[in-house]
């Protein structure tokens, strides 16, 4: 089935919303979107009987999901079941975040990512390496141990393989914040995140190149009085993009609704999921060597320590029509266009038009994902 068409559902293109119309595949690529009355017999149609159709979501901080984590197992078949669970919650492309670990290990991932991308297009959209050049007071779930300055080695070895590693993000108050225009040169997008710098600190390391701010209000030094406004009031006070997590557990309403009133269209939905994610009945997981208990929806350390989060996309869509007011069309571009534009694939993923790769994700009213397509390939969900 090389060219069919999508119809009989409500079309979020990422720029408006249609009824009675149809989403016509051809091959790996949307060819056009039409009015219902204009399709004809001899093409194949199915019927999304009412569904919400949209692009397909793209998560750009994820360690793990479908009980793997891409850092307990650094392997193309860790990414494989990431990508298959992805595809339940609506997830069609996705950067594998890779946490703080030695040298190896980051070789080793950056490798695998290679591999990966040689074999599938469109999913996987680059590596992303949330480490180890971070703050030890804002180190999170990470082992303090592995956080680091960078060495001559590893930078000119990151900087090699900038074709495959989209993202690193590292804290502006760690000395590998003054190569930040070599990343940028290399094609990496920098991103500040468990950081303590003050907000002057951060400030010159954003104006200096940073791009991205990781799971805002999370690991890095917040708003703490009226003279500092820290990492977090640096990222306000921006035009970077900023992933939030909508779980409830890691950052208040309140302050999801406050960043999406400051940040606009640069506040992009991410889920920073690990194994638990899209599974059932898990008590609890390694993850970086350490054991993480999961209860109630929440990953939590020995220490008290976050450890990710067990939110898919869908439930992240689903939580932001319950807590906030904005519209469906929006929240769905904070998952499809906004993070496409954060990480320069707007050109082809992001939003259904005509000649961008199919890529695609349906859902009913219920915020069930009801089918995907990828690379034009559509596969209905089981419910």
């Amino acid at each position: 089935m090389s060219r069919y068409a999508l119809m009989n559902g409500v079309i979020y293109t990422g720029s408006e919303v249609l009824y009675q119309h149809a989403v016509i595949i051809n091959d790996d690529k949307i060819e056009k979107i039409v009015h219902q009355q204009e399709l004809t017999e001899d093409l194949f149609q199915i019927d999304l009987e009412g569904a919400n159709l949209s692009a397909g979501f793209i998560d750009l901080q994820l360690n793990g999901c479908g009980g793997v984590t891409f850092n307990e197992d650094i392997s193309v078949k860790t990414l494989e079941i990431m990508q298959e669970t992805n595809l339940k919650s609506g997830t069609t492309s996705y950067l594998p975040t890779f946490i703080t670990s030695p040298d190896e290990g980051m070789k080793q991932a950056v490798q695998v990512m290679r591999e990966y991308l040689a074999k599938y297009k469109n999913q996987a959209l680059g590596l992303h390496l949330e480490g180890p050049y971070l703050s030890v007071a804002k180190k999170g779930v990470h082992r303090p141990e592995y956080i680091r300055e960078i060495s001559g080695e590893m930078l000119d070895f990151l900087c090699k393989n900038g074709d495959v590693i989209t993202k690193l993000t590292l804290a502006a108050d760690n000395p590998t914040a003054d190569h930040i225009q070599k990343f940028v040169d290399a094609g990496i997008i920098v991103s500040i995140g468990h950081s303590n710098a003050t907000f002057a600190e951060a400030k010159r390391r954003i104006e200096q190149g940073i791009g991205f701010a990781t799971h805002l209000h999370n690991a890095m030094s917040p708003i703490s009085s009226g003279r500092d406004g820290g990492v977090v009031g640096a990222v306000l006070d921006s035009d970077i993009y900023a992933g939030i997590i909508v779980d409830g557990l890691h950052v208040d309403w309140s302050n999801v609704r406050i960043a999406k009133k400051v940040k606009g269209d640069k506040l992009v939905i991410v889920t920073d999921a690990v194994a638990p994610a899209g599974t059932k009945d898990m008590e609890y997981f390694i993850f970086v060597g350490k054991k993480v208990w999961y209860k109630d929806g929440k990953c939590v350390d020995e220490f008290g320590s976050l450890g990710g989060a067990a939110i898919t996309m869908i439930e992240s869509i689903r939580n932001m029509m319950q807590h906030t007011d904005l519209t469906l069309d929006e929240v769905l571009r904070m998952c499809t266009l906004y993070p496409a534009r954060a990480i320069h694939v707007e050109d082809k993923l992001g939003s259904i038009e005509a000649g961008k790769i199919a890529n695609l994700a349906a859902f009913n009213s219920q915020f069930e994902v009801i089918g995907t397509a990828v690379n034009g390939q559509w596969k209905w969900s089981q419910l």
